[in-house]
């Protein structure tokens, strides 16, 4: 029958603390707070995405994807604003 060594702790669960959800939450918010930016949700509608392809904003291809679709809205925003 093999044996289990307990004399030494499994030192890979101790390497790195786990963060809960919370303080992953509180630390992405610091880090916006810190850049100066805001976490919105927002709702495109599919004329608003087909505008972004049709100013050259957003490839035909990348219609559905949503880091796509962000990307082009922030490009979109930094155009207009800036």
């Amino acid at each position: 029958m093999p044996t289990l060594d307990v004399s030494t702790p499994n030192t890979t669960m101790l390497d790195r603390p786990s963060r809960s959800t919370a303080a992953e939450r509180m630390r992405r918010y610091r880090e916006r707070r810190n850049k100066k930016l805001r976490c919105l949700t927002v709702e495109i509608r599919d004329c608003e995405i087909e505008a972004l392809v049709q100013m050259g904003l957003l490839n035909q291809e990348t219609r559905n994807d949503t880091i796509a679709i962000t990307e082009a809205l922030h490009s979109f925003l930094d155009e207009t604003l800036n």
